[in-house]
């Protein structure tokens, strides 16, 4: 009838569950969206991290033992532990120039790093000259002499061993050129059981050691 307002037109119950439900489904799509985008990331952070991650066994040829071994010392946190039959004055990079060895372990010291020192034979005059300097190693680092020793061992923080061929002179580890390095092989690894059998068996000799010969922090053994 001609004046009447019209009532609004119902909206029937059909039509709100279809508008509910198409608002849901866009709700999830986005959610799925959401989720699908930080799996994503997640995965390809993961991807990265594991493509930048040292590998769990690394097989260590030549100059590598400078570039993955001896490097790998001035990281240490809490201990390291060398094993080696022969040992000289060895140097190592520093910005331009070199520095010896020994300067980068009296660091640690002075770090808090506790070092041991097992080696067979008795240093060379320039390594005795170049301790002398560093009056830190003489009771921050614990050596022992073992002419039995023939192990070439270097424990990192108990966490990462090498174990090979390689002295601690600069022929060996050191940053000798190509033509006048050693020939040298060896395993640097993190797996637990790799660095639990090199930790296990470098720490018989030590405590086998210092319960056969007089404790100082230069001790001696002798060949059986």
């Amino acid at each position: 009838m001609f004046g009447k307002k019209s009532s609004p037109k119902k909206t029937s119950s059909a039509a709100k569950s279809t508008t509910k439900k198409t608002a849901t489904k866009k709700t999830a799509t986005k959610t799925t969206k959401s989720v699908s985008k930080t799996q994503t990331q997640e995965l390809a952070e993961y991807i990265r991290q594991k493509q930048t991650a040292e590998p769990e066994f690394q097989y260590i040829a030549n100059e590598d033992h400078y570039d993955k071994v001896i490097e790998k010392i001035n990281d240490c946190k809490k201990t390291l532990w060398i094993g080696t039959a022969d040992i000289k004055d060895l140097y190592v990079k520093e910005g331009r120039g070199t520095k010896p060895l020994l300067e980068v372990l009296s660091d640690l010291v002075k770090r808090g790093v506790e070092i041991r020192l097992i080696h067979a034979k008795e240093p060379g005059p320039a390594f005795r000259q170049d301790f002398d300097k560093y009056p830190a190693l003489i009771d921050g680092m614990e050596r022992v002499l073992c002419p039995r020793v023939h192990f070439k061992i270097i424990v990192f923080d108990l966490k990462t061993a090498y174990v090979g061929s390689a002295n601690l002179t600069g022929a060996g580890l050191g940053m000798k050129g190509e033509n006048t390095r050693n020939f040298e092989a060896g395993v640097l690894s993190s797996n637990k059981d790799f660095v639990k059998n090199a930790a296990e068996q470098y720490d018989s000799v030590w405590i086998r050691l210092r319960a056969s010969a007089n404790v100082n922090n230069i001790l001696s053994c002798k060949r059986a």
